[in-house]
């Protein structure tokens, strides 16, 4: 990145791995890499706690559980982004693969809150499927000469609310790096910032976001130093000054970067505050082992408020900034959020009253 103009000028490109051109995939995309790093850790957090916890899972089944749980909040970010942001995606199709839009997740588009709901109901699923390991009775009259290498195991039993904490308490870190990986991105994007701000920046890809008068004037400006495949009209002229601002090249920089909103980077304050600060609050309070579900409640209750805040420094949705935003200043995040917070607070009164021994700690 490149500091101009008393901002930081965003120029990271999404691919980690660029493959030649015609090749079946264009590359490895720092996206899909978060996601992969996020169930990872997320699966060493929940071992841990299957090592040295309580639990009725053994650490053998982290991976099942982890790979559950992924499935769940692929499916469940991708549905919940399609129906909460842009239920169009339901009835857009292209003639390229996968052909309906809700399919294209290749393109972007994931809800966090969507990729919870999910979460949980992978987590019911496994709760009622995965094996439950029963410990053999202390003595045993039985007077078969058959060796027994394992204690017997039933199908399902386990408590539903004890998953959920497992699942929060791996969480947080995915949360990271998926805020991480929209940065690189460039999506998501901040609210207008003071360019005074030292770590403001301005993201050329909002020129995909401008209107038709805006567009027309950096057209018309940059016409003289575009080369004649762009400049003709199947060009993709707009794709081509981006590229040029992140190639730091002067006449081009010199003319859109006066034209480029300077921004907060909104999408690491909610990597800070989604991933590391609630991170933080369940390794203390999770140090010792709790009622099941309180530690997936107070996750709830964090994660609502930390977002809340965030989104104060986070541009709304496009297709949404005329709608709710407009009439009370209160984002669909927030609204989600809102009901997240409240929902974690009645559930951690809840569990937290519950006649069941505590479960889980990871010390």
């Amino acid at each position: 990145m490149l500091p101009s103009l008393a901002a930081i000028v965003h120029s990271l490109g999404p691919f980690a791995v660029k493959f030649p051109d015609g090749w079946p995939i264009a590359g490895i995309r720092w996206y899909g890499l978060s996601y992969l790093a996020g169930f990872f850790v997320g699966f060493l957090l929940v071992r841990r706690v299957l090592q040295v916890g309580r639990s009725t899972l053994v650490p053998e089944q982290a991976g099942d559980l982890a790979v559950s749980i992924a499935m769940g909040v692929v499916l469940g970010g991708r549905i919940g982004y399609v129906l909460f942001y842009k239920p169009s995606l339901l009835t857009h199709f292209s003639s390229h693969a996968p052909f309906w839009g809700a399919l294209a997740i290749n393109e972007g588009g994931m809800a966090s809150h969507g990729g919870m709901i999910g979460g949980v109901i992978a987590l019911w699923w496994f709760a009622r499927t995965a094996p439950r390991v029963v410990a053999p009775p202390a003595t045993s009259t039985s007077t078969s000469t058959t060796p027994t290498n394992a204690p017997p195991a039933i199908r399902g039993g386990h408590d539903w609310a004890h998953l959920g904490d497992l699942f929060a308490f791996g969480a947080p870190l995915g949360l990271f790096f998926g805020r991480l990986a929209n940065f690189v991105n460039a999506e998501l994007l901040g609210r207008p910032a003071d360019s005074t701000l030292p770590w403001a920046v301005k993201f050329p890809q909002e020129m995909y976001q401008w209107d038709a008068a805006k567009l027309t004037e950096a057209q018309v400006k940059l016409l003289p130093l575009m080369p004649d495949s762009v400049a003709s009209p199947d060009g993709d002229w707009i794709a081509w000054a981006i590229a040029r601002v992140q190639a730091h090249d002067p006449q081009v920089s010199e003319i859109l970067l006066p034209m480029i909103t300077t921004r907060h980077p909104s999408q690491l304050y909610e990597a800070l505050l989604e991933g590391v600060v609630i991170m933080v609050v369940l390794l203390i309070v999770w140090a010792k082992p709790r009622k099941p579900g309180v530690i997936g409640a107070i996750f709830c209750t964090t994660y609502g408020l930390v977002r809340i805040i965030a989104e104060f420094f986070r541009e709304p949705d496009a297709h949404l900034r005329n709608a709710e935003f407009a009439a009370l200043n209160i984002t669909r995040g927030q609204w989600l959020s809102a009901i997240l917070l409240i929902l974690g607070v009645v559930l951690w009164w809840t569990f937290s009253r519950r006649d069941t021994r505590p479960m889980g700690g990871w010390r």
